[in-house]
């Protein structure tokens, strides 16, 4: 009897502590799926509107739209940088298949590449340096008509935290 009363016990509590691991995982998943609000804002390029999302630090830069299962058609990512370099980004955890225009610190885009989703030994480079990097749904840029030489309008708000 009595050790029956302990192999229950050890029953229930090991199902209770397989419950809490279970509750744990489930949120560090949902943690992991880059819960930053980022501010909006709206940029233009031969007259089509674009709402983008303003990633502008490090941490909003390496999120970036990761994990996310879709992107609405007029919406996007304008990653700003503090400085003029080289970049070159990547498709780690994304599921959306996109397009990436690499823009000079005028605004005028000088590279525009598709990317494809769930890639970690794909490297997509600006080749030159960038001030911005504008990623959309694929073929965005294509089916406007949108491609190298033309300028990217900003709406930027007044105060920005550009790191």
């Amino acid at each position: 009897m009595r050790l029956s009363l302990l192999r229950d016990n050890f029953s229930l509590r090991l199902n209770q502590f397989c419950g809490v691991i279970l509750i744990l995982i489930a949120l560090s998943i949902k943690a992991m799926a880059c819960p930053i609000e980022l501010p909006t804002a709206t940029v233009s390029i031969k007259d089509q509107q674009l709402t983008v999302e303003l990633a502008t630090t490090p941490s909003a830069r390496v999120c970036g739209l990761s994990h996310r299962t879709d992107l609405p058609q007029d919406r996007g990512m304008l990653f700003i940088f503090a400085d003029l370099q080289p970049r070159y980004f990547w498709m780690k955890d994304t599921f959306i298949p996109l397009s990436i225009a690499y823009l000079d610190d005028a605004g005028r885009i000088f590279s525009i590449q598709d990317m494809a989703p769930l890639q970690t030994d794909k490297h997509y480079p600006s080749l030159l340096p960038a001030a911005y990097a504008l990623e959309v749904n694929q073929s965005w840029f294509r089916s406007r008509g949108i491609e190298v030489g033309d300028i990217v309008e900003m709406q930027l708000p007044l105060v920005l935290d550009i790191r």
